[in-house]
């Protein structure tokens, strides 16, 4: 079950092994490194998107890129509508119908999260409640929408064809 030791030394010196990573665990668990605490929890995910920074008063503090971020949502927004080809990509989409749909989805999100900002900058407890609700429940209800919305145009879709056939 347990490894024999030869002497106390070999003890000790694994037992100080043992304490130093204890250590940087704590060290990454209780956040003293924020910006290494959060790429072990998201696997480097996050790393491009944070930059520590030294203050006036000489404390390091972690801030978000935005112009990585920035570039990254718009380069996503011209491949979601350009669809990497030239304006056959463009009308083949439009046809498709998915641009429309990312329009109205970026449309939904933008409204949504503009009023739970509002909400949330308010002094009342309500609205502030409000937008913690639509922040958190809204994504949900919508996508229960959206299936039940796509559940309807297949039933009615295949209550056509019976009509039809």
């Amino acid at each position: 079950m347990g490894r024999n030791y030869d002497s106390l030394k070999e003890l000790r010196i694994k037992k100080n092994l043992l304490k130093g990573e204890i250590n940087d665990l704590e060290n990454l668990l209780t956040f003293k490194n924020t910006k290494e605490s959060l790429s072990a929890f998201t696997n480097g995910l996050t790393d491009q998107y944070l930059q520590e920074k030294v203050d006036e008063d000489g404390d390091e503090k972690i801030v978000l890129r935005k112009d990585v971020i920035a570039k990254q949502l718009t380069s996503e927004v011209k491949d979601m509508f350009v669809n990497r080809n030239t304006a056959m990509g463009i009308a083949s989409s439009a046809l498709k119908g998915n641009a429309m749909d990312s329009l109205i989805k970026l449309g939904i999100t933008a409204l949504v999260g503009n009023y739970a900002k509002k909400n949330m900058s308010s002094s009342n407890w309500k609205k502030k409640l409000l937008g913690a609700a639509l922040i958190y429940i809204a994504p949900i209800a919508l996508k229960f929408f959206r299936k039940k919305l796509e559940s309807y145009q297949k039933n009615k879709s295949v209550s056509s064809l019976e009509q039809l056939i």
